[in-house]
């Protein structure tokens, strides 16, 4: 594509007239569908698992943690790839390569899947208003309220900078492992001590992995490229997409280390056996060993601000997903009118899962059979997204032949452990 058209949206320089400053400018105006879906990722249920992998095998499972930095880089980093060079969300694509019956079924669970995480979000914003005495109708109400009104702003850009503010509150659970103390000779030896054929070991490391990549994230960044404007094959494009999603990477993954270390270093030390599935649980465990101001207040702090970046990018990514299979129109820069079928799907979602919230019945159940619903379509939407990227990929950006085989193992053992995860659900 010519670069007049890129230089009337503001985010593009050729390499050639970059300078230091410049380039250091143009990553801040491209970088920003990483960082948010890699943020989101770590969202309530993922602090919750990695919270009880430290409280259960102390610093044991940390080594996950670093290795699941490349694999959520790869994956997400494809999305990059097809959504600079078709200009295209993963929804459209799917439905224009593989037919409507596809496009239809993979929208039914992204949307399923996508309520089933909502739920989880207001759960956690409501378990962690309850530390201060503030009412679930309340805390979930203001949440809804904010999610809805998110959208009213008109402008993606503008969503995106609010959503990242929000997030870097997560940084809070790091900023409390580091107040908990941890034994850093403890950690050393720990790390490399894998009991790995203990089959509770084997449960988290499942549990953990499983957590890492999400099927509403691959719909989210791709189609956040689009919404952006960043759809054209410049290098100086892509390189910022890529350091974006890195850099997303990293953050995400040192937040769920913090999530760990800190019970590790508080709970674990103490009492390895407490239970931890539930924010309260959590909470009021490490609390005694830190002080209310150290454990409570940090850990609501983080536990809120990755329940409403992940509503965001959850919420967002239902809208953007169903609305492309559905041919309608989508985006933040578009009416309410040119595009209904974008905010019915993001109103609905939201709405939908605020009341179930405060309904309070069958959660318990219902997050059951979301892990379910996301362990199956992840094989199904990496599939789809592999497959896209061998067919549509131009020459200049397909897969080398080691981000093919690196690629193909990330299937091979994600599909595994997914189908693990929905066996032992039900033989537990």
């Amino acid at each position: 594509m010519g670069g007049g058209a890129q230089e009337e949206e503001g985010v593009f320089c050729t390499a050639a007239d970059c300078t230091r400053r410049k380039r250091l400018l143009h990553f801040f105006l491209i970088a920003g569908p990483g960082c948010m879906a890699m943020l989101a990722d770590t969202d309530a249920g993922s602090i919750i698992t990695a919270a009880q992998s430290g409280a259960r095998w102390g610093y044991r499972l940390l080594w996950v943690q670093i290795l699941l930095i490349p694999v959520l880089y790869l994956v997400q980093e494809l999305t990059v790839r097809l959504g600079l060079s078709t200009g295209k969300g993963q929804g459209s694509l799917i439905r224009e390569s593989f037919g409507s019956n596809w496009a239809r079924l993979t929208g039914i669970v992204l949307f399923v899947s996508a309520i089933g995480a909502l739920i989880t979000e207001f759960v956690g914003i409501a378990a962690a208003g309850s530390l201060f005495h503030i009412k679930a109708p309340y805390s979930v109400g203001l949440g809804v309220v904010f999610l809805l009104g998110i959208v009213l702003t008109g402008s993606y850009s503008r969503v995106e900078h609010i959503g990242i503010a929000v997030g870097l509150f997560e940084i809070s659970l790091v900023i409390a492992a580091f107040m908990a103390h941890p034994n850093f000779g403890t950690i050393g030896e720990e790390f490399f001590s894998v009991p790995i054929m203990n089959h509770e070991y084997l449960n988290l490391i499942a549990a953990n992995v499983g957590a890492v990549i999400m099927p509403w994230m691959i719909f989210y960044q791709q189609s956040a490229i689009v919404d952006k404007g960043l759809c054209c094959s410049c290098e100086e494009n892509y390189n910022c997409c890529r350091w974006d999603t890195a850099v997303g990477s990293v953050f995400a993954q040192v937040v769920m280390a913090g999530a760990l270390v800190l019970t590790a270093a508080t709970v674990g030390k103490v009492n390895p056996n407490a239970p931890l599935d539930s924010v309260q649980q959590i909470a009021y465990a490490i609390t005694p060993l830190m002080g209310r101001l150290g454990g409570m207040i940090l850990f609501a702090v983080g536990i809120t601000s990755a329940a409403l970046i992940a509503s965001i990018v959850v919420s967002l990514a239902a809208a953007w997903g169903v609305s492309e299979m559905l041919g309608a129109g989508k985006g933040f820069n578009m009416s309410v009118k040119d595009a209904p079928g974008f905010y019915a799907a993001y109103a609905c979602g939201i709405i939908s899962a605020g009341l179930f919230v405060l309904k309070g019945s069958h959660l318990v159940e219902l997050t059951v059979l979301v892990e379910i619903t996301n362990a199956l379509m992840l094989p199904l939407i990496l599939g789809l997204l592999f497959l896209l990227a061998a067919r549509l990929l131009p020459a200049a950006m397909r897969l080398k032949r080691w981000e093919k085989a690196m690629l193909i193992s990330i299937y091979v053992t994600l599909s595994c452990l997914s189908v693990f995860t929905v066996v032992n659900m039900f033989v537990g």
